[in-house]
């Protein structure tokens, strides 16, 4: 036969799963973290809201599946559809920019964090150097999932395990810390200071979330990103009123439940990337 045949565009499954335990932007994070080393996985698409995930990948789902599961958060297939496999075009580009962009909110927030750090050694403020820390939690985050890219599966773990450890032990530290000073007789924290330093990390956060919110084109990690940098102005926000609350007060409290809150809160973001590490 010398007539032309027709070749058929190649095509890919498009697999929902919904994901219990996917409370917050860090357990993103880690899903694209466990699924960064499964050549089969084409694109991730988060529904944060639902709590859903819908995964473009070849193949059968199960995989995939199997990988989801062994996060523990509540992994539950919920069907697949064939779709036409995409094309390589200017969304390359796009994923470029994003990286550029993450790029530079993951250095804003270390600089804010060794501004933090420095200021609440300062300042002798708990809050302060909980926020730091805070800080440093998100920028462990962004820097793994910016990692992820390239790396091998046991690399990945690798450097989890090592992010969850350090927070782990500053958020102890902090914790025994923030007890030791209620029972203790430390003076009150220079408030000026707090203030201060809680006030240009505030600028610094929203120029994050300015610079976040002129990417209209981003998938769901750039709305996750928008999420993180929002908690850190309200955390800044907290730092800001705990200052004031000190000086109206005359009292050393309020500046340690703020740093007590957000403690508790790089606490849980150690435990949730300590649990990546942990996966097979």
């Amino acid at each position: 036969m010398n007539g032309s045949h027709t070749i058929m565009p190649p095509v890919l499954q498009q697999s929902r799963f919904r994901l219990a335990k996917m409370d917050c932007p860090s357990e993103e994070q880690l899903v694209r973290l466990q699924l960064a080393g499964m050549r089969s996985v084409v694109a991730l698409d988060f529904d944060l809201a639902a709590r859903c995930v819908q995964i473009t990948h070849d193949g059968s789902y199960r995989p995939v599946w199997q990988a989801l599961v062994r996060l523990n958060l509540g992994a539950e297939y919920l069907g697949s559809r064939v779709v036409p496999a995409p094309v390589a075009t200017a969304a390359d580009g796009a994923t470029a920019r994003q990286r550029r962009l993450l790029w530079q909110v993951l250095l804003i927030n270390l600089l804010l964090f060794v501004l933090e750090m420095v200021a609440g050694w300062w300042a002798q403020s708990m809050g302060l150097l909980a926020d730091g820390l805070d800080m440093l939690a998100d920028a462990a985050v962004y820097g793994l999932a910016l990692s992820a890219v390239g790396a091998g599966v046991i690399r990945q773990q690798q450097v989890a395990r090592s992010a969850g450890v350090l927070q782990a032990a500053l958020a102890v530290w902090g914790l025994v810390e923030v007890w030791r000073r209620f029972l203790g007789w430390e003076g009150m924290p220079v408030f000026e200071i707090m203030m201060a330093a809680a006030a240009l990390a505030l600028v610094g956060n929203s120029a994050c979330l300015y610079l976040l919110h002129r990417q209209q084109d981003g998938g769901a990690h750039m709305r996750a990103s928008v999420i993180f940098t929002a908690n850190d102005v309200w955390v800044n926000l907290g730092v800001i009123l705990a200052g004031v609350l000190t000086h109206v007060s005359q009292s050393k409290y309020p500046d340690l439940l703020v740093g007590m809150v957000v403690f508790v809160l790089v606490a849980q973001g150690a435990r949730r990337i300590w649990r990546l590490a942990d996966t097979p």
